[in-house]
């Protein structure tokens, strides 16, 4: 099982040094990023069998939603003020001793939705990971 302090330990780290964990800062969900990340088709170009599935273990706070599995951690984070209404997403690697940081995005006004939220999501879990077959195959052949 999960050591769920040490995963919230790590939440509040992550929120307090993002600007120094993520020197690139937070990515914004807008129309350039869902063209970039070829979200705009609205027809599925990809097959059930051809997606990569990820189960996940999920536990919810009245602050966020925490998602947990083997490779990876994610806290979904909804922020609401008196303006508009955001969601805050933070994604990383559940590694040993201490999960890493890897990236970071935010969804505000139409882009709010959680369709799109979840897309991204899963685009960007799917660039980790396959980031991370990349490095394990070099540090293998070193």
């Amino acid at each position: 099982m999960h050591n769920l302090s040490r995963i919230e330990e790590c939440y509040q780290r992550f929120i307090q040094q993002t600007a120094h964990l993520l020197p690139d800062g937070t990515i914004e969900i807008n129309l350039k990023l869902l063209r970039d990340m070829d979200l705009l088709n609205f027809q599925d170009q990809e097959s059930e069998d051809d997606r990569l599935t990820r189960y996940f273990h999920v536990v919810e706070t009245k602050e966020k939603i925490t998602l947990i599995n083997e490779e990876f951690i994610v806290w979904i984070v909804p922020n609401q003020n008196e303006n508009a209404q955001a969601t805050n997403i933070l994604i990383s690697l559940n590694k040993e001793p201490l999960p890493v940081l890897e990236v970071a995005y935010f969804a505000s006004g139409v882009y709010n939705t959680s369709n799109l939220v979840l897309k991204v999501l899963e685009n960007l879990l799917n660039e980790i990971h396959e980031n991370e077959l990349v490095i394990k195959s070099y540090q293998e052949a070193i």
